[in-house]
């Protein structure tokens, strides 16, 4: 488990993996600190998610966003992600769909796969899907003609070789939680 200790001040100090190679230990300022709690969690769904953010921690959206970058040049953030609640959005059927793309074709046809607006994802797998399964798209439909829409995709992509992984179920999405 990871070891966390707070100085005098409330900082808190949390090694990046450089860092827990060497044994040395970062210090995060309460800025720092509070900003990662906040994209632990769901970010303001609004037009300027870090100007919201900012005003709830009383901070200028310039400050939240040099912070986050400053944390990202440290490689303290990696990522920032999204979760998509499908169902909640009002989505009512979604699928991953495989596809068996020739890598000299992988740039374009994933260009214009990820061109189409019910595609929220579009990435190449590596290693394949059953051996020839390369290019993976999620597909998020408000009526349930799945199988015509892929067919449409496939028809722009030329491509012929594909499988509908029909999602039945949302399962709980959650996010890691380091600071509590």
């Amino acid at each position: 488990m990871e070891q966390r200790m707070r100085d005098r001040h409330g900082e808190q100090n949390l090694p990046t993996e450089n860092q827990k190679e060497r044994g040395e230990r970062i210090v995060l300022t309460r800025d720092e600190q509070q900003i990662l709690q906040a994209l632990q969690g769901d970010i303001p769904l609004h037009s300027r998610p870090f100007a919201a953010l900012g005003k709830r921690l009383n901070l200028s959206e310039d400050t939240v966003i040099r912070i986050i970058q400053e944390l990202a040049d440290r490689g303290i953030i990696r990522k920032i992600g999204a979760i998509l609640r499908h169902r909640q959005a009002g989505f009512k059927q979604n699928a991953m769909v495989v596809w068996s793309v020739p890598e000299s074709r992988m740039e374009i046809t994933g260009k214009i796969l990820a061109s189409f607006p019910e595609v929220s994802h579009c990435y190449e797998r590596t290693p394949s899907f059953e051996g020839k399964y390369n290019l993976f798209t999620m597909v998020h439909l408000k009526y349930p003609d799945i199988a015509n829409q892929v067919r449409e995709m496939a028809q722009a992509a030329d491509l012929d070789d594909y499988q509908i992984l029909v999602s039945e179920t949302e399962y709980k999405k959650s996010s890691m939680v380091y600071f509590t």
